[in-house]
């Protein structure tokens, strides 16, 4: 790979190439989100927060417009995009899909009612804070001053959803009262933040004390407000968004115009494709039942892990074996990519496990994250394929390798320019990968593996079913169908849910509350992992049709280089590898 030179041959001195464009970007929007520069390890900010309100989204959005006319500049000089070499081709159009996708979204109010449980700016905070290095008394002295700095922020936001609410943009019901729910753990025991500030140095105490104090306090104003002002105007909000919104949405998160009604058909015929392996495993766990007494009989008698911390030790003992066993033989890694970290979330958090990337200098490594929910015994079936999916070779092989190649490519590729489709199909890809390699020898792993893959199958059809209002189809092809005939709503979503995943009522209840609050987001999973399968297929053919060996360590290095890519571009890319 060559460096960027930020020049184009016969050019224009002046007209910058589009991966300077986009980094540069980059370096501008750090310096109105260091909620964002936190994440990418870049210093500006710690200290602060973004600006929510409705004058900080309109900043933001300048520059996104600004952004893209340099683009269009760029574009010009070079005698349009097909000009550009292959590597600013790339970025060029990634930076011009993302820029689109993401004025769409704020063009139609969307930031004006930005509340869900996962990541809006209360979630932000608190994630924030758990990133930021904490090593010494100066590390704990940038805390406080960003302690000090939460209710400016809070009170910020709060100015947005007030503003949506005033132009009739609201959050759905379901997400207001969710929130609020949320917000009230975290208010319990004494509030989070001042749990979080007792880890600090002795010499900081008082200020530590008195900002977090005056943060949970914030925390508490905003979610009393909430639930007295904001959650009864949420019933002229949206939970099911319809087919518009949602194009607009799957747009965002997938990179491309999808064909919904499409992808609603695949994800049926993928949902009865994965329930008939469901079944042939379960009759050999527990032979005569089904995939659900199956996997009820594993929670309850299978092999588990007792205690937070020690499964925490096994989640991390899983991820160092499968780098012992992958490296140098299906992926090769360089030295910073073999730490990743086994973390626990924080009380508070939503259902899912989650995964956050290292820092660009690598000095905070990628790090797992299991939501406990108060539990203390944990079965393993299904932990195993998850930490594939979260840690390696899912998205700590990927997101830290993109922070490994962003001097060759841009930073925006392998940072800010991520497409969450590409990411999830990649993620969902691993899992698959580690079956094929035999990473799943019995049937109780196994089953957690089929399990995970129905659950993105289910994803796919109640994400579109409830948002779209689709028709339950006739012939589902399984044995038991559901409701044939009806219309989705959530409360049917949940009740499929429920009939098709081994996953417990509190986490499905929390994924149904996600799919409201990110609608398009959770059919790139499937959709994603089909774009990765495909394009890994096509590279096999065309290595074969030329006599070639095809190798596949080589190709997952080169794929996992690349940086983001949106559906639209990712088969064409990978097939060419």
């Amino acid at each position: 790979m060559s460096v960027p030179s930020g020049r184009m041959t016969g050019v224009p001195a002046d007209v910058p190439s589009p991966r300077t464009i986009a980094d540069r970007y980059v370096d501008e929007l750090v310096r109105l989100d260091p909620v964002l520069a936190t994440a990418l390890g870049v210093p500006t900010g710690q200290d602060g927060w973004p600006d929510w309100s409705p004058d900080g989204i309109a900043e933001r959005e300048r520059l996104q417009r600004r952004t893209l006319s340099e683009l269009d500049r760029a574009e010009a000089a070079a005698g349009g995009r097909d000009g550009l070499d292959p590597g600013e081709r790339r970025c060029a159009r990634l930076l011009r899909e993302r820029l689109e996708a993401q004025l769409a979204v704020t063009d139609a109010g969307e930031d004006l009612r930005r509340l869900d449980t996962m990541s809006s700016p209360p979630q932000s905070v608190r994630q924030a804070l758990l990133l930021m290095p904490a090593a010494s008394a100066q590390d704990w002295a940038t805390i406080a001053a960003r302690l000090e700095r939460v209710p400016a922020a809070l009170d910020a936001y709060r100015t947005s959803l007030v503003e949506g609410r005033r132009r009739d943009l609201v959050a759905g019901p379901r997400q207001a009262d969710a929130v609020v729910a949320q917000l009230t753990a975290w208010g319990s025991g004494g509030g989070w933040f001042q749990g979080f500030a007792r880890q600090g140095p002795t010499v900081l105490r008082d200020r530590l004390d008195r900002a977090a104090a005056d943060a949970d306090t914030a925390m508490d104003a905003l979610r009393g407000w909430l639930a007295a002002d904001y959650a009864p105007a949420a019933d002229r909000g949206r939970d099911p968004v319809g087919r518009d919104a949602y194009a607009m949405w799957a747009r965002y998160w997938s990179g491309s115009a999808l064909d919904l009604d499409e992808a609603y058909a695949w994800g049926w015929s993928e949902f009865a494709r994965l329930d008939a392996q469901q079944r042939a495993e379960a009759d050999k766990i527990l032979p005569g039942a089904t995939p659900r007494a199956a996997m009820a009989h594993l929670n309850e008698h299978g092999p588990a892990v007792v205690g937070v911390e020690a499964v925490r030790v096994h989640l991390q003992r899983l991820m160092d074996e499968a780098i012992e066993a992958l490296d140098g033989v299906h992926v090769d890694l360089a030295p910073p990519l073999r730490r990743v970290e086994s973390m626990i979330a924080p009380a508070g958090a939503a259902a899912a496990p989650y995964y956050t990337r290292p820092s660009q200098d690598f000095s905070r490594p990628g790090r797992t994250w299991l939501p406990t929910l108060g539990k203390e015994r944990f079965p393993i079936w299904d932990l195993v394929s998850t930490w594939y999916h979260e840690g390696v070779p899912g998205h700590h092989l990927q997101l830290a390798q993109w922070v490994y190649v962003a001097p060759q490519l841009s930073r925006y590729q392998t940072s800010v320019g991520s497409v969450s489709a590409d990411a999830e199909g990649w993620a969902l890809y691993a899992e698959r990968l580690m079956d094929e390699l035999g990473f799943f020898p019995d049937p109780a792993t196994r089953m957690g593996y089929l399990d995970g893959q129905q659950m993105r199958a289910v994803r796919v059809v109640i994400d579109l079913g409830m948002h779209l209002g689709l028709p339950i189809p006739q012939d589902q092809g399984v044995p038991e169908p559901f409701h044939p005939g009806e219309r989705w709503t959530p409360e049917l979503a949940r009740e499929f849910f429920g009939a098709s995943s081994g996953q417990t009522a509190d986490f499905l209840d929390s994924e149904i509350i996600r799919y409201l609050g990110w609608p398009g987001q959770a059919i790139g999973y499937k959709l994603g992992e089909r774009a990765w399968l495909a394009g890994r297929d096509a590279g096999r053919r065309a290595h074969e049709g030329r006599g070639e060996r095809f190798d596949l360590k080589a190709w997952h290095m080169a794929a996992l280089s690349q940086g983001s890519l949106g559906l639209d571009d990712l088969v064409a890319e990978l097939s060419a590898l």
